[in-house]
């Protein structure tokens, strides 16, 4: 199962993406990642005969892969169109699931921001009616402690 395996998954490559890694996993199946896409696929060996489990998910940042978030199960016999077709839609829910997005990243159909609202930029490096006023009093504190010292002292 393990080389019929690893042989649709070269093919399902082929068709998905002009480039790709074919690489087989501990558990026996067959991972395709498309790093300038990234995304992957995995195809394992299931409790049928003839099934396969195919999963999709992203390539985070460093090259770490993300859980998958869709999987299916397709016979075998149903040929590599049908496969590529299954592949193609798992990959599509894999990208428009917001919960994958990075940080730093946007999520698709919205704007590249970070958490914080946006500040209008001030007139240059000038201190700010309220930092003076946090500064006054801090400098009032300072003064009546020291007066007060030198009254009692």
């Amino acid at each position: 199962m393990s080389a019929q395996l690893r042989d649709t998954a070269a093919e399902l490559a082929e068709i998905l993406w002009r480039e790709y890694t074919v690489y087989r996993e501990r558990s026996g199946g067959v991972v395709i990642r498309g790093e300038h896409v990234r995304r992957w696929i995995s195809l394992a060996p299931s409790g049928g005969r003839d099934e396969v489990l195919v999963r999709a998910g992203r390539i985070l940042g460093g090259g770490t892969t993300a859980p998958a978030r869709s999987e299916a199960l397709v016979p075998l016999s149903a040929g590599t169109g049908v496969l590529a077709a299954t592949c193609r839609r798992l990959l599509a829910e894999a990208a428009a699931d917001p919960a994958l997005v990075e940080p730093g990243r946007a999520a698709p159909g919205r704007p590249d921001r970070s958490g914080k609202a946006a500040r209008p930029k001030g007139t240059g490096k000038h201190t700010s009616f309220g930092s003076w006023v946090i500064l006054a009093c801090v400098a009032s504190v300072i003064a009546l402690y020291i007066y007060s010292t030198a009254m009692h002292g």
